[in-house]
């Protein structure tokens, strides 16, 4: 039997196995790549509080997707740097627990506002008249608290039913922390953490995915039934467009790292891969699309940075 009063508080994280004349680019890569993502979704989150005009539900919406990702990257990004310049695989226990929860925080927060948005673009197409009656500034701040107070809740309880189980091993199958990691370190019965996992993950999946397609669905039969500008209809196509194929590059990267922990013989350095590429591509994808190619907000940030540069 285990003792599990002798296990150590100190985890052993997988080897991202890269070899050494290859280390030093790759802490380039993480260095230089965090510090994109932290600049573009700053700027965007400043773009947007600082200018009254954008205090619009489309823009509020949208200022959740930068924060999201500035927590999603943060809890990735300086443990990997950190591994990288130092050489070592070693984390604490409460900073492994910390990880894992923002990290997923950030992923159920991504799919939660990608969802909103699409039904924010519905109703504006859809039905422009009655778009400032449905989203209302009262309307918005409740879908934003009600995504944030679910969100908390849903991966609360996640981590709950985790810390309850004891923990009998300290070598992580992962290079970072997540509850499957985690999970997989515990010496005890895991079905109730399994059900409540695999519910919470169906819930998310069948509500998101139907609100996400059946929306941009309509979006694009109101622009093939709309006689209006051409210039209109290929703008709202192609916004649409870019915003679908985010949100499915998303959705894939997050159900393939959900399948390659349920397949045993799914090659753990590709598992590795696919999951540090959704915490790696979206948040800095994300900022450049929703942000930077949206006439607004661009605008905005063209006319910051022309005060900030013109010579006095």
């Amino acid at each position: 039997m285990d003792d599990f009063s002798n296990v150590s508080s100190i985890l052993t994280l997988q080897s991202l196995n890269l070899p050494p004349e290859n280390a030093l680019a790759a802490l380039l890569f993480a260095t230089l790549n965090y510090m994109i993502i932290v600049f573009c979704n700053l700027v965007l989150i400043l773009t947007i509080v600082l200018n009254k005009s954008l205090h619009q539900p489309m823009y509020l919406l949208l200022l959740n997707l930068p924060i999201n990702d500035l927590i999603g990257s943060t809890a990735l990004f300086p443990q990997v740097i950190k591994e990288l310049l130092l050489d070592t695989r070693i984390i604490q226990y409460p900073a492994c627990v910390t990880q894992a929860f923002f990290i997923h925080i950030y992923g159920v927060g991504s799919g939660i506002i990608l969802t909103a948005m699409a039904y924010d673009r519905y109703i504006a197409i859809c039905f422009p008249l009655r778009y400032n009656t449905i989203m209302s500034y009262s309307h918005i701040m409740k879908i934003i608290t009600l995504k944030w107070l679910f969100n908390l809740i849903m991966i609360g309880v996640l981590f709950y039913l985790l810390l309850r189980l004891p923990r009998c091993r300290s070598l992580m199958t992962h290079s970072y922390c997540d509850n499957p990691s985690l999970l997989k370190l515990v010496c005890a019965d895991t079905t109730i953490n399994n059900i409540y996992g695999l519910f919470t993950v169906a819930l998310l999946q069948v509500v998101s995915v139907w609100t996400v397609l059946y929306s941009y669905l309509q979006i694009l039969l109101m622009c093939f039934r709309n006689k209006g500008s051409s210039d209109t209809k290929n703008k709202a196509l192609q916004t649409c467009a870019t915003h679908l194929i985010l949100y499915l590059l998303l959705e894939s990267l997050g159900l393939l790292t959900i399948i390659s922990y349920r397949l045993s013989e799914f090659p753990p350095q590709l598992r590795r891969l696919i999951g540090v590429s959704t915490l790696i591509f979206p948040p800095t994808l994300n900022p450049i699309i929703y942000g930077l190619k949206t006439t607004e907000i661009r605008v905005k940030i063209m006319h910051f940075f022309q005060r900030k540069i013109r010579p006095l």
